[in-house]
């Protein structure tokens, strides 16, 4: 459980990073500013205030939403990682299990 723990709490912070670096990649490319010039053009017709994309995925909601979905991570991988090594403990001790014996020579 401690390990299973550890490993996903290691998994959801490398995901919070990449989400942050992702972002970060994909602003610098300026995609969400050609995403901004193409809804522009759709709505061109219509008497609505200008729409900016980084209101609704900014940098700040979106990282708040991986912490969140982290934490999430880490409780469902640690409870499902303790739940496949109680169902494998009680199934080596059904079948009996591989054996296996060390010696120091």
């Amino acid at each position: 459980m401690k390990m299973s723990f550890l490993l996903s709490v290691a998994i959801g912070i490398a995901m919070v990073v990449m989400v942050a670096v992702l972002w970060t990649i994909l602003a610098g490319m300026g995609v969400f500013d050609q995403i901004d010039s193409v809804i522009t053009q759709v709505l061109a017709g219509s008497d609505t205030k200008p729409f900016s994309i980084k209101d609704f995925v900014g940098f700040g909601r979106v990282v708040s939403l991986s912490i969140v979905i982290a934490v999430l991570d880490v409780v469902i991988m640690t409870a499902i990682a303790t739940l496949g090594a109680f169902l494998y403990n009680v199934c080596s001790a059904l079948v009996g299990g591989l054996q296996l014996t060390l010696t120091d020579d």
